[in-house]
This record gives structure tokens, sequence and C-alpha cells, in this order.
């Protein structure tokens, strides 16, 4: 059956929409076939082969030859089968063309569904391929719906949409329809049905990139952010370095007045966030760390195992509410930390030791200057 005119109608709208050619006629002959089945004989199976060089569309019946038929619809007796012709065995395939009924009513609505569908899917690659280079980057999107799960995101021009689960919500923010937010592209998936593109406002990474718009510095890879620990919407420890030691990484990162840092915990809606300065000697890493607390001493006991001595009255800021202080402090550095105040035995016998070693060291200095 020729149509020539219907061919050439599909062959212009795969060019103008940049369509695959090929997925185009598969999914056509499939939904054809689907769509004429129980046009013949009630159900039969049904082949359908598009030609577009050509431009013709064959629809086939088809038969398998049986000792005893179960299914009149897909089978045929051999006997019955004999009758077409002698030659026929068990196993034949007998492939019968036909034309269906109202061809050109149901053909225009299966090819208007295949080509709505064909559209969908190449818009949303063509909008994943775009964005599968903004993984780890951050977007500003416009939240679209709300429901009971998650928080949906528009992004881009293409106004794409992102998904943020429970999980990269923050417990201390309030959403709302309409609202323009940053998020941290967390993930891009392009999947088939489940595409997706997750996108989050708990991630270290949120953090990562707030300060990178924020501070030049960052941005241009004079000053690194090594490590950052979170709780999201309560505070974030964030463990910098200079690779240049004419550049003040702490005051790069805080700026002017505060002003770099400042706008980054109003971004954060209020959350605190502690600049440390990195060091590669993991105690003195821990000094650092558990600020704003002071520290007096830290001392290795194992394997990333440490003791850190504080003032008595420094004791609960360093270990901080709920744990948080020494827990961020813990993660920042991958060491465990067990914090202790100045009076309690174990640290008074570390107190007393180092306080011998320094005195040792003291008078063989003096020793030396003497000689």
């Amino acid at each position: 059956m020729e149509n020539k005119e219907f061919f050439a109608a599909l062959t212009e709208l795969v060019r103008e929409k940049g369509i695959s050619e090929e997925s185009f006629i598969e999914t056509l002959q499939n939904a054809l076939a689907s769509a004429y089945k129980k046009q013949f004989d009630g159900g039969a199976e049904v082949s359908v082969a598009l030609d577009a060089e050509k431009g013709t569309i064959e629809f086939k019946a088809i038969r398998y030859v049986v000792e005893e038929v179960e299914d009149k619809d897909k089978e045929i007796s051999l006997e019955a089968a004999q009758e077409l012709n002698p030659d026929y065995q068990v196993g034949d395939v007998i492939e019968k063309v036909f034309i269906p009924k109202d061809f050109g009513r149901i053909a225009a609505q299966t090819a208007k569904q295949v080509i709505l569908q064909k559209l969908h899917e190449a818009e949303r690659d063509n909008t994943f391929s775009a964005f599968s280079d903004k993984e780890g980057e951050l977007m500003i999107g416009t939240i679209r719906k709300i429901d009971d799960r998650n928080v949906y995101v528009e992004l881009g021009d293409k106004k794409i949409e992102g998904v943020m689960p429970p999980q990269d919500r923050v417990n201390t923010e309030r959403y709302a329809v309409g609202d323009r937010i940053k998020v941290f592209v967390k993930r891009v998936r392009n999947s088939g049905r489940s595409s997706q593109i997750v996108v989050s406002r708990t991630s270290a990474g949120l953090v990562r990139k707030l300060f990178e718009e924020q501070v030049p510095e960052i941005a241009q890879g004079i000053v690194e952010i090594k490590e950052i620990a979170r709780e999201p919407g309560q505070r974030t420890k964030m463990a910098i370095y200079s690779n240049d030691e004419r550049v003040d990484a702490v005051g790069a990162c805080v700026g002017n007045r505060g002003a770099r840092v400042n706008a980054v915990v109003e971004e954060l809606g209020g959350e605190k966030i502690d600049i440390i300065l990195w060091n590669e000697d993991p105690l003195a890493f821990i000094y650092k760390a558990l600020s704003p607390a002071t520290v007096l001493s830290v001392t290795g006991k194992g394997e990333r195992s440490a003791i850190a001595i504080v003032p008595d009255d420094k004791l609960s800021l360093a270990i901080g509410r709920d744990g948080q202080n020494a827990r961020l402090a813990a993660r920042l550095t991958g060491w465990k930390i067990d914090v202790k105040s100045a009076s309690s035995p174990e640290a008074a016998e570390i107190l007393a030791m180092q306080e011998e070693e320094e005195q040792f060291e003291d008078e063989e200095i003096e020793e030396t200057v003497e000689e």
C-alpha cells in the first residue's frame, strides 16, 4: 500500500525535529501493529513494514502451523495450511498481506501518538544532554510544585525540572511555590522514563560553590577548600589552604568586614560557618578544627584518634550543643576526638607529662648555651 505523502511528511518532521529516522520508523511500526492487531480476525499477530524510500506500508497477519489449534487467531492446523499450500509443515509461519479497515483514521491517530512521544523523548534527551555538564554546579531555580515528598524546581532557560527529595532539604528552611532559590545539582541521570535531575540544599557542595562565587581566590585556585563538614541549617566547618604564601586564606574567605562570609551565611539562612586553616599535621589541624573553643593540648592516642584538652570553662563550647562542634571537627579532620577538660584526671596527667618534657627540653637548651 503506497502512501508517499504520509512518508514525505514524516521525513520532513524527522529532519526538522532532529529525531532518529530509524528509531522513529521502528516505533511507528510497532505502534501500528498494536493498533491494527484486532483488525484482522479479532487478534492475530500482525507485523508492519514501513519502507520510507518506496513510500509503502505493508501489513501482514501471522499464523503458525500446528498439529492441533489452541488459538485460532494465531495458529492454523496443518491440514488447513496444506489446503493453501501442500508444502507447509508444522512449525512453518504463514504470512498474509492485508489492508486494514479504517486505515486513514487509525494510522493518523497512531502516527500522532508516536510523533508526540518521540518529540517528548527528543526534547528530554536534548535537554538532559545540555544539563549533563551541570552536575556539581550551582544553579538558580524557581519552585514550581511541592508535594508530600518532593520539591520541584524549574532550572535554566528551558525550565527543566529538578527534584529536591526530603534528604536534600534543610529542616530549618521553608519552601513556597514561586520562591527563587540557589540549588546544588547533585546528580543528572538520563535513563529513559526515570530520567531525573536531583538538586540539593543540604550538600556540602552547595557551601563550596557559594564560596567560589564570593571568593575570587577560590575560583582561581589560589585558595583551596580542603574539607567541608556540615550539619545543614546549623553549622559548617570548612578547612582551607593558600597555595600562595602572600595570600591569607582565611582573610580572603572572610572578606572586608566579613562581607564574603556573611553573603554565604545569608544565603544559607543564618547557618554558622567556621573557617579553619588546614594543616598537614593532623594534631595541629585538630587544634584549629575545634574552633571557636580554646585548646590547650592535642595528643595522639592510637590510629587516627586523639585527646583534645580544653580549659574547664571552655568544655561545653568545645563539645558544642548535643556534641555538634566536636562531631563536626571529627568529620572535618577524619580523626576520632576525645575532648577532656583540663581538670579531669586523664587530662591532668597528660598536661603534667607535657610540662615535664618542656622543662627537660628547656634544661637541655640551657646546657647547650652554657657550653
